[in-house]
């Protein structure tokens, strides 16, 4: 009698541990993708901020607002993406938080490029927005890895794509080849 207590309560107090655990790996995992998604929303948010004020000082595309306001706006989705990445810091992997490393300077470049603190021709321009998407799904893999998803963003079953362009307008008016 005094045997079978003693392994019932054994039995219990290591089920309700092992529930703790889960809830606890639960919590934390929902907190992760949390940040992961957050992270990644605050990085696209910068880019088209870049892109927008890369384009209207460029003259690829007139803006509604002037480069003053676009640059503010940059500045401010800076620092929220660098808060952003602090909580990457704080909760990822090694594996996330090395991806992080690398999408941050990927979008570095991107950005200095925009504001002309680095000089590039449209190509350049283009190659360092392909780098910067080509790490956001690099992230993407290894913040599925830390989470336990199966499966990747890339490789064989997922080819990379290229920068979607509107095709290039010829004088006369007509379409001409993408680039």
């Amino acid at each position: 009698m005094l045997l079978g207590g003693l392994t019932t309560h054994l039995t219990n107090a290591l089920s309700e541990r092992s529930r703790k655990r889960h809830e606890l790996l639960t919590r934390w995992d929902e907190k992760k993708l949390d940040a992961y998604a957050n992270y990644v929303d605050r990085m696209r948010a910068s880019i088209f901020l870049a892109v927008e004020l890369y384009e209207h000082r460029e003259g690829l595309r007139q803006s509604r607002r002037g480069e003053p306001e676009i640059r503010a706006d940059m500045a401010e989705a800076g620092h929220v993406r660098g808060r952003a990445f602090e909580r990457v810091m704080l909760l990822g992997g090694d594996g996330v938080v090395e991806a992080a490393h690398e999408l941050n300077a990927a979008a570095l470049d991107v950005d200095w490029q925009a504001m002309g603190k680095t000089t590039g021709t449209l190509e350049e321009w283009r190659q360092r927005n392909r780098a910067t998407f080509r790490a956001i799904n690099t992230f993407h893999d290894a913040a599925r890895a830390d989470l336990g998803v199966h499966g990747n963003v890339t490789g064989e079953h997922h080819p990379e794509r290229d920068l979607l362009l509107p095709p290039t307008q010829t004088g006369a008016g007509g379409a001409a080849a993408s680039g």
